[in-house]
């Protein structure tokens, strides 16, 4: 595998990795086994530092014996590997006869059916199954029913798919006041300490994006003054003395706080939610005669966790890397140090949010957003585990079958996926 001198990728560093991903790629066995001390186990000669990993940090808690797991995985390479290389042999047939197809028929394609039955003849199109029946079970919420966005993270960086993990629910007010969302004109400059002209314009935007979305029965949001849990209805009273309710009660689903008196409101709207934060003592709600002090949206529903397009991860210390942090963002208890101005802030994963729902029970929401794992494509072999002819396995194998083991971590708990899958 060779990369060319001038690389088209998108900064130097992205370059760089490129390359330190080829040298590896293009190591002898030879060499590379000098660098990697290795462990047999069964067939597999496994680099000792994923062994360890593995042994000591994901196998505890699995239920799964160490014996009986690298016997299991053994025979899982040792099946799927030549199929693996397999399809590679037949990818590159099919790319060989298409690449003679067009060398013979340059420019744009004259005759589009002759050009499908060529496809077809070399099985690159297969006929359109008559009947195809697809069942799913165990799906979350997120998949199923609520549209929200979606964040994809290096594995390999901790702070990332923690931050990633934890934007289920961002501020509004913090996202308009520091990007360009909120113009700067009219002297809404967002540098320096808080600036109260732009701090206006931003409960402006807020009171804006609730009049579109829990709009009320009369009057607006930028004339409300207050708002109160009274007799088992959300009452809001307006700057004119006027007390109204929203146009669609039934978005009002729960709160926080001791009645009529409350400091959170959370409403459902297109099954995502919204929480209405509220203050009156807070030093930022002087400009807010309701004194809502803060709008947190439900935002990334999902996170794809990334060890294929967001890293180069070259050998078994920076797979570890990347599997230690997916171990611990199943087990929950991921967290990073991150020092400065003097002190070491620890940032940890969200916990639920907990609510009082409109009938008195409780409610509780999901703090993170469900975790994806995206594991590598079956183009690339890993040099963290050696087959017994000494060949590279499959690294879409490896990241599958140690993935979906630490995965069994948030089996038992529940807390990543609520319906159960991985």
């Amino acid at each position: 595998m060779e990369i060319p001198s001038r690389c088209y990728a998108s900064n130097a560093f992205v370059c760089y990795l490129l390359r330190m991903r080829v040298a590896a790629l293009n190591m002898s066995k030879s060499e590379e086994n000098i660098m990697t001390a290795r462990i047999q186990s069964y067939r597999l000669q496994v680099a000792a530092h994923l062994h360890s990993f593995i042994v000591d940090e994901v196998l505890p808690g699995t239920g799964i014996d160490s014996a009986a797991f690298w016997h299991r995985f053994d025979a899982l390479v040792h099946d799927l590997a030549p199929k693996n290389r397999a399809l590679l042999a037949e990818r590159e047939r099919l790319q060989a006869e298409m690449d003679q197809w067009h060398r013979q028929h340059s420019g744009p394609i004259s005759d589009m059916p002759a050009y499908k039955s060529f496809l077809k003849t070399i099985g690159y199109l297969r006929p359109v199954p008559l009947k195809v029946k697809v069942s799913t079970s165990h799906v979350d919420t997120e998949i199923s029913l609520q549209g929200g966005p979606q964040l994809v993270a290096p594995l390999t960086n901790a702070r990332y798919t923690l931050n990633a993990a934890n934007a289920r629910w961002l501020s509004l007010y913090d996202a308009s006041y520091g990007t360009d969302v909120i113009s700067e004109d009219g002297g809404a400059t967002r540098a320096g300490a808080y600036n109260p002209v732009r701090g206006s314009k931003v409960i402006a935007f807020g009171r804006d994006f609730l009049d579109q979305a829990i709009p009320l029965q009369t009057g607006s949001h930028h004339q409300a003054c207050d708002y109160a849990f009274h007799q088992g209805k959300l009452q809001i009273t307006l700057d004119n003395g006027d007390i109204v309710g929203l146009k669609q009660p039934e978005l009002f689903i729960a709160y926080n706080g001791n009645p009529p008196a409350i400091d959170t409101l959370l409403f459902r709207h297109n099954e995502l939610h919204i929480e209405i934060q509220i203050d009156k003592a807070h030093p930022l709600t002087a400009q807010d005669p309701a004194g809502i002090k803060d709008i947190v949206l439900e935002s990334a529903t999902t996170a794809v966790m990334d060890l294929e397009d967001a890293v180069s991860a070259v050998d078994e210390y920076d797979k570890v890397i990347a599997y230690r942090n997916w171990l611990h963002l199943m087990k929950g208890d991921l967290k990073v140090e991150m020092p400065g101005n003097g002190r070491t802030v620890t940032r940890r994963m969200n916990l639920d949010r907990k609510y009082i729902a409109v009938d008195g029970q409780e409610l509780k929401l999901h703090g993170r957003s469900l975790m994806f794992v995206r594991n590598v494509g079956h183009l690339m072999g890993s040099p963290a585990i050696l087959d017994s002819e000494g060949n590279n396995i499959p690294e879409g194998i490896l990241d599958a079958v140690v993935t979906i083991l630490i995965a069994l971590h948030d089996q038992q708990r529940r807390a990543n996926s609520r319906a159960g899958s991985i």
